[in-house]
């Protein structure tokens, strides 16, 4: 879907990131997203075969058309992602969310339209879903996996910063060596939102090894200010950090299904608040916005309620 975009979908995109700091990221998925729905309208319209929906040119479509789009084409869209796309509910929720920010801006930003479409529009209804994680015993046994010889004390400074602050695998990359500052680390999370968290004293030692060990010894390394470098010296990508996270799971030999930075993440908070953490100091840690997406941690294991229930007064 690189082809040339309407204006009106240019201007929203930069509006995006110049006044709404979005991320780049956030940018892009509003922008696959809203680049594949005007594809569809325009497939449903011309009767065209979805099959060839990337083909679809889109450049020349104008406020005319913006105008005529009703919620119904939203529903159908929505439709389409799911039977055709195979789009999950929470996917599916992501666009509906596009499609609400992009009219509203139409309407309210831009007074491009006189009515917003989108305004009804609902979001697909999410089951919730307790956060898949290693247990304390599983985290020690996948750390025993950190094997590579030529980057053994960068990958295990990695999965320390992980398992123990339970920073975003983006924000992992994007740390700089000036984002530490003795005992403390400046994190930039989503929306270019800057937090403070405190280096524990894993993280510091694992820190000091890899930047004394390893980072110094790397080529040019002066010349990049990336905290995480690779062999030819440049900073770690999402996805090089995301194949790391497998290889380790795979030479630990705990093969814990579909095991990501992600889930360490979850590991590090369920540990966290199983260790006392209040959820206001682990929404600050993680760096939420809202405090009811850090509640997924209060989930409580099974063996945990029976216990509860074992310890019950009235059990004589």
């Amino acid at each position: 879907m690189s082809q040339q975009k309407p204006k009106i979908l240019r201007d929203f995109l930069i509006y995006l990131t110049a006044i709404k700091g979005k991320s780049k990221r956030t940018r892009d998925e509003y922008e696959y997203d809203l680049t594949l729905f005007l594809k569809f309208l325009l497939a449903v319209e011309q009767q065209l075969e979805l099959e060839k929906i990337e083909e679809i040119e889109i450049s020349q479509l104008d406020v005319t058309f913006f105008k005529t789009i009703a919620l119904e084409d939203m529903y159908l869209f929505l439709e389409y992602c799911e039977e055709n796309r195979h789009n999950s509910a929470s996917t599916r929720a992501r666009k509906v969310a596009t499609l609400k920010s992009f009219f509203k801006y139409l309407k309210s930003k831009r007074h491009l339209i006189e009515e917003n479409p989108a305004e009804d529009l609902e979001t697909p209804k999410i089951s919730k879903r307790q956060p898949i994680y290693l247990s304390f015993e599983e985290a020690k046994v996948f750390l025993k996996g950190i094997q590579s010889k030529t980057h053994h004390y960068r990958d295990y400074c990695m999965m320390m910063f992980f398992l123990n602050l339970g920073i975003r695998v983006s924000e992992l990359c994007h740390l700089n060596l000036d984002s530490i500052q003795e005992n403390f680390l400046t994190v930039t999370g989503k929306g270019d939102k800057e937090r403070t968290v405190y280096l524990n004293n894993a993280c510091t030692s694992a820190l000091a090894n890899y930047l004394t060990h390893e980072r110094s010894h790397i080529k040019e390394a002066d010349q990049n200010p990336a905290l995480f470098l690779s062999q030819k010296g440049t900073r770690l990508t999402r996805q090089r950090v995301a194949k790391i996270v497998k290889q380790i799971n795979c030479t630990s030999g705990l093969n814990k299904k579909k095991l990501t930075p992600h889930k360490l993440r979850h590991t590090s908070a369920t540990m966290m608040y199983k260790s006392g953490a209040d959820i206001r100091s682990l929404q600050q840690i993680l760096g939420h916005s809202n405090v009811s997406t850090t509640q997924i941690y209060t989930h409580v294991e099974d063996k945990e309620i029976q216990q509860v229930i074992e310890n019950n007064p009235f059990n004589i």
